[in-house]
């Protein structure tokens, strides 16, 4: 018995299926005519005119002679696809994706053109990923929650193409709502990271809405704390311990580090701020005069190093550091890798927008570890009633 080769196999198939679609996209055409020919006013006859063929590239395979159904006047129009739409919009979202992914706009033409035969040029895949631009500007536009219990701040560093290449900044802001949902509230592409433009991020959040916050978690950067404040008054800061550790262990003597960082972690590790004040006099007695200005500087920074025990135990591992920012910074920084280097704001602003969007779909009914708590859902309510009272709302 002869058997069908696997090419004519494959080929048969798609065959099939390409018919099959394109049985069942007539049919709903002919449904959507006759239904429109109904609702047609009495007084205002029209009729039906027949067909006219068109093709349309879909994922099963490109159709040819589709049978569109018309009328006399020229007015029905199918939801199938858009007057002029030739493909049914699955391969501009793949284009979109293979950009996401860290493809240039040159390299995803090439792979389209080789695995479809699409004639897309760098410009058509930039044209296509420009209408993410749109999106963005909506997305940066949008309100906030009027209360977050936590704003972080980091900043994310990306090459960008202009008369050279240069390194700038990307800002993020990340908030955990009322409820315990932690988003990406907005990202500012450009510039170098200063204190001056954490403001104007924070202006942007307070101004759209987020003007209730209880605390602040982010970096010691020069100038920073002072533009949070000026914006959340009301607020605390907590500088991150991990940053701050980072910071002081270069300084330490190589026989010194493990015993040093070591203790260290008793003063962010006890159990209330009392006994981590106590903590702290005992590391400052036992390694004072071997890093006199290492210890000082920790001693200043205290108020804002330990201020997450004013909060709940329980959300400690979700406020005592930045790491949930810094890690999808992580995240978006992989994105950008292969990329090397963006030609523009633009593309750098499409690629980030796209890493953010699906961030914030995958946590957007993920409440953080702790914030469910009834007890910390009362704790953080009182908070914001003491500091935001209702009455000065309503004022």
């Amino acid at each position: 018995m002869n058997s069908i080769p696997e090419n004519m196999l494959s080929d048969l198939f798609e065959n099939v299926v390409t018919q099959f679609v394109k049985e069942n996209l007539e049919s709903i055409m002919k449904a959507e005519i006759k239904h429109f020919m109904a609702d047609e006013q009495e007084g205002q006859p029209n009729y039906r005119n027949g067909y006219y063929k068109r093709s349309l590239h879909t994922k099963y395979g490109h159709i040819e002679d589709l049978e569109v159904p018309r009328d006399r006047k020229g007015q029905f129009q199918t939801h199938v696809f858009e007057p002029y739409q030739r493909r049914d919009g699955w391969l501009e979202e793949a284009v979109i994706q293979m950009y996401k992914s860290g493809m240039g706009t040159r390299d995803v033409a090439r792979f389209i053109e080789g695995m479809f035969g699409s004639q897309y040029s760098p410009t058509t895949v930039s044209n296509i990923t420009a209408t993410v631009l749109e999106d963005i500007q909506r997305w940066q536009q949008r309100p906030l929650e009027k209360r977050y219990s936590v704003i972080y701040l980091d900043g994310l560093y990306v090459k960008l193409k202009r008369s050279t290449v240069s390194g700038e900044v990307i800002y993020f802001a990340m908030g955990i709502d009322e409820d315990g949902h932690r988003q990406i509230l907005g990202f500012y592409v450009g510039g170098q990271e200063s204190a001056n433009g954490w403001r104007e991020v924070l202006k942007d959040l307070y101004k759209r809405g987020a003007t209730e916050v209880l605390l602040g978690v982010f970096d010691g950067l020069s100038g920073l704390e002072e533009a949070f404040r000026e914006t959340y008054p009301k607020a605390d800061v907590q500088h991150c311990i991990v940053h701050k550790v980072r910071a002081t262990f270069p300084k330490i003597r190589v026989q010194h580090k493990a015993d040093f960082i070591t203790d260290l972690k008793t003063i962010y590790n006890a159990l209330d701020h009392d006994l981590a004040l106590a903590a702290f006099d005992t590391v400052q007695a036992k390694w004072g005069k071997l890093y006199p200005k290492e210890l000082q500087a920790w001693k200043e920074q205290l108020p804002t190093l330990l201020a997450f025990y004013k909060y709940p135990p329980l959300i400690k591992e979700a406020i005592y550091t930045s790491n949930p920012i810094e890690r999808m910074n992580k995240e978006i920084r992989k994105r950008l890798k292969p990329m090397n280097s963006l030609t523009n704001m633009d593309a750098a602003e499409k690629i980030v927008y796209l890493e953010t969007i699906e961030y914030n779909e995958r946590f957007e009914n993920r409440v953080i570890r702790g914030f469910n708590d009834p007890a910390v859902k009362t704790k953080l309510t009182a908070m914001f009633e003491e500091r935001y009272p209702s009455e000065d709302r309503t004022a």
